[in-house]
């Protein structure tokens, strides 16, 4: 046996340390794995979705093609849609634009306005784009719409991230 004595103070001392240690460790575990475990888990395979919009389909004229994934944030998982005007150009090249204006964030569509039927317009605010993406000067966009990554597969069309234009 130890011929060390401890004093009821040093037990006190010591029983409150391992008992308030305890109680920390059990409230810092929770809050540390909610941190870190989105962090650790492991992201999706690709970053491109699969539309049901065929390559061989799309002309030079822009066309809504809307698109759903299942987003997930933490531990939550939603299916989201979204949608992006795409057409080919004439030397064959896919573009995929967002519809959504970079004035208000309000969606613009392909022909909305009679008066330019070859610009993308955006009613809140008479906004307009050229067929390319490009705002017009004049109106309120003060930037171009955002353009998506695209790559074909199987000929099927799939589409990435968004982009600012001109980093796509």
């Amino acid at each position: 046996m130890s011929k060390r004595n401890v004093s009821r103070r040093q037990f006190l001392n010591y029983t409150l340390t391992g008992v308030g240690g305890f109680m920390a460790a059990g409230m810092l575990m929770p809050m540390v794995r909610f941190a870190v475990d989105p962090v650790l888990a492991g992201g999706s395979e690709s970053d491109f979705v699969a539309t049901k919009q065929k390559i061989k389909d799309l002309s030079t004229e822009p066309t809504r093609v809307d698109f759903s994934f299942t987003q997930v944030d933490g531990w939550y998982e939603s299916e989201v849609t979204n949608t992006a005007w795409v057409y080919k150009t004439k030397d064959g090249k896919i573009v995929a634009l967002s519809p959504i204006c970079k004035h208000l964030g309000c969606t613009v569509d392909w022909g909305g306005d009679k008066e330019h039927p070859e610009q993308f317009f955006c009613p809140c605010h008479y906004g307009r784009y050229t067929k390319d993406g490009m705002n017009v000067k004049g109106t309120p966009p003060i930037s171009p719409l955002d353009v998506f990554t695209t790559k074909e597969k199987d000929g099927i069309l799939y589409l990435g991230q968004r982009k600012p234009h001109g980093e796509a």
